[in-house]
């Protein structure tokens, strides 16, 4: 009986060098970068939905600002496309698993653009146009007061309603990219 192959005898026969493990790595960190950025944008919108006031924590990060660090997500297919030109030919785009995570890439990468990132910027202008040195405008407890779920409006304002719909919407779609982005890194390292 031919004896298994260990993990270690698969890592050294799949090296392709040190420019091959440094994209590998690259990649690897991209896509783990992408998770934990989009898994933050997620824990934010609860942090505002459930805050009476906002902290300062959740002002800053909500300060207008285009999200790069979400757009590491794109680096992630490109790091995986010239994995796929260092490989020597051992993976190609025809491979199921290439293939798989390619769309799962696109279907994150499309909710973070359509969905994601617009409603997040939104609630940057919802949270810049209520900090409490803003004149003529209530306070951030006066008018996210009632963002908590469960927690009737004092007053029906339109925005309260429109962040917490926001809020909900980044929740959600942060949750589904990341499930998403977890599913495609489990079938990057199986290579089914």
């Amino acid at each position: 009986m031919p004896p298994t192959p260990s993990l270690v005898t698969f890592a050294v026969s799949s090296n392709r060098g040190p420019l091959y493990d440094t994209v590998l790595l690259a990649h690897v960190l991209a896509a783990l970068a992408s998770m934990a950025v989009v898994a933050i944008a997620g824990a934010q919108a609860l942090v505002l939905r459930r805050s009476p006031e906002p902290s300062p924590t959740v002002r800053r990060y909500y300060r207008p600002a285009v999200n790069w660090g979400g757009r590491v997500l794109f680096l992630v297919p490109v790091l995986g496309a010239t994995l796929i030109a260092l490989s020597g030919g051992a993976w190609s785009y025809g491979d199921t698993w290439v293939v798989v995570g390619l769309a799962a890439w696109a279907a994150v990468a499309l909710a973070g653009e359509l969905v994601l990132w617009p409603a997040e910027r939104r609630l940057q202008q919802l949270v810049a146009a209520r900090l409490p040195s803003a004149p003529s405008a209530p306070s951030g407890s006066a008018v996210l007061a009632s963002v908590g779920p469960g927690t009737p409006p004092a007053t029906s304002h339109p925005e309260l309603e429109l962040c917490r719909r926001l809020c909900a919407r980044v929740a959600v779609t942060a949750g589904v990219m990341v499930a998403f982005l977890v599913a495609t890194a489990v079938v990057m390292v199986a290579k089914p």
